[in-house]
């Protein structure tokens, strides 16, 4: 097995696409070599825990709501590619993703990190549910299968909080500046949302180098 280690953030839309294309190369390849764990990465640490207003965040990242409708269409045309589907219009806050990162920890614990992980990116970006609220990651975490009791316990603690804000200091010390943000092997970066070609490419690579003889 290869290591893919993955940095990416839940209020991130490259991310939730890149993670699209990621999959869908996965699934055409059958038998693929990753295994697979997430990083967290905030874009926006420092946001109020509650989130703020989607519709005056956007005005102040892109000046205008205008500005802010032209910037998505890219991403659109890469959503309709990757397979997911945005509903902007019911996305009303920005959320902190600290506790969405201690989820998609603890979800790791338990082997089941990249569907909660998919749970999260389509609560938020396809259903428009406020993935900072601890109600919504409950509900997530019982469907994934998890304890929601238990997860309810933790997200009302300070567990693992530290953690996650030490390794995010750590990724951006190691020069992480933007994410999604794939580590192959713990050798290769590949930073975007690739398209499926391309890890299908990489997959098929990594094959051939397996199978070529060590001197």
């Amino acid at each position: 097995m290869v290591k893919l280690d993955i940095l990416a953030d839940p209020a991130c839309p490259w991310c939730y696409v890149g993670k699209a294309y990621l999959i869908r190369a996965l699934e055409q390849s059958g038998d693929h070599p990753f295994d697979i764990e997430w990083h967290p990465y905030q874009i926006n640490p420092d946001l109020p825990l509650s989130g703020v207003d989607r519709a005056e965040y956007l005005e102040t990242l892109f000046g205008s709501r205008e500005a802010a409708a032209k910037a998505h269409v890219p991403l659109a045309e890469h959503a309709q590619a990757a397979g997911v589907t945005f509903d902007f219009e019911a996305i009303k806050r920005t959320p902190n993703t600290r506790d969405a990162h201690r989820l998609i920890h603890w979800a790791g614990l338990e082997g089941r990190q990249t569907p909660v992980v998919h749970a999260i990116f389509r609560a938020y970006w396809s259903e428009g549910r406020d993935i900072g609220q601890h109600s919504v990651l409950i509900d997530i975490a019982e469907k994934m299968g998890m304890d929601p009791a238990m997860v309810g316990r933790l997200l009302a603690s300070d567990a693992d909080i530290a953690d996650i804000r030490d390794r995010q200091a750590h990724s951006r010390k190691m020069g992480v500046n933007s994410v999604p943000t794939f580590i192959v092997d713990h050798r290769y970066a590949v930073q975007g949302a690739q398209p499926t070609e391309v890890w299908i490419n990489v997959i098929r690579e990594l094959a051939e180098q397996a199978q070529t003889p060590s001197n």
